[in-house]
């Protein structure tokens, strides 16, 4: 089984696309990727989380606005954004959970690391945000 998911795990990594040489980087901004799946791959951080930030919203399919309105007022930004991306992947991406399952592990590894008292109040805002029904015990929290 970890095999199959490494295995899977580096066939995603190979499709992150090379948008610029080396010498073409200084002449022209950097381009958004165009797979979500593939742009919220290449968002998280080491330690398993997302920042709360414009590519991570676009990724989603909303705006910077629209996420931020969204946020529970007494959480974490970093606790927001991957609890988002955490219940974008299980509500839109299921068909290829293999090849996102290990970073959704780091994701809620470091997610219980936080010790979040609002966790069942965030995967609510982030549903009804999201448009998705997804349980908090889906996510491994």
């Amino acid at each position: 089984m970890l095999c199959s998911c490494v295995s899977s795990l580096i066939y995603l990594l190979t499709l992150i696309p090379v948008i610029f040489s080396p010498a073409d980087e200084a002449a022209a901004p950097q381009q958004p990727l165009r797979e979500p799946l593939l742009q919220l791959v290449s968002l998280q951080k080491a330690s398993g989380s997302w920042m709360l930030d414009a590519p991570l919203a676009s990724a989603l399919g909303k705006t910077s606005d629209e996420v931020e309105k969204s946020k529970p007022a007494s959480v974490n930004k970093e606790v927001w954004a991957t609890i988002l991306a955490l219940i974008w992947r299980h509500g839109f991406k299921m068909d290829v959970k293999e090849e996102w399952e290990l970073l959704a592990m780091k994701a809620a590894s470091w997610l219980r690391a936080q010790n979040g008292p609002c966790v069942t109040e965030c995967v609510e805002a982030g549903n009804a945000l999201l448009g998705c029904s997804v349980q908090k015990d889906a996510l491994g929290l």
